[in-house]
């Protein structure tokens, strides 16, 4: 991903907006959720209350630091996570928004039947 599309997926949109995907920012978020252990961490990230501490994660996921350190990477490169840093820990957070603006390009994928069998 370029720099620039990694930052425009890292922005917050205004207010009631889903920001627009670039190609380039739709290919990254889909590449990082083919992984099925990322695929994972997403979803554990998502559904925890507060923002997931990397020590959490990594007993849930029952990984390696390196190998959590490269999911988390990816997360982060491709917009879907926040990573905010307290001293020696981090803390993992979902970008709401960036979901918003997959899913809603994935559902402009689907057409009405064009009446043909």
């Amino acid at each position: 991903m370029t720099p620039r599309a990694k930052s425009a997926a890292s922005e917050t949109p205004q207010a009631g907006k889903t920001p627009r995907l670039t190609r380039a920012q739709r290919t990254s978020i889909l590449k990082a959720l083919a992984d099925p252990k990322r695929f994972e961490l997403l979803e554990r990230i998502a559904r925890s209350q507060c923002p997931l501490g990397c020590s959490e994660a990594m007993e849930a996921l029952a990984i390696a630091p390196a190998t959590l350190s490269h999911h988390i990477k990816e997360l982060h490169t491709s917009g879907l996570i926040d990573v905010r840093r307290e001293g020696k820990f981090a803390f993992l957070s979902i970008k709401p928004h960036v979901l918003e603006a997959i899913a809603e390009g994935l559902a402009s994928l689907a057409r009405p039947n064009c009446g043909r069998s």
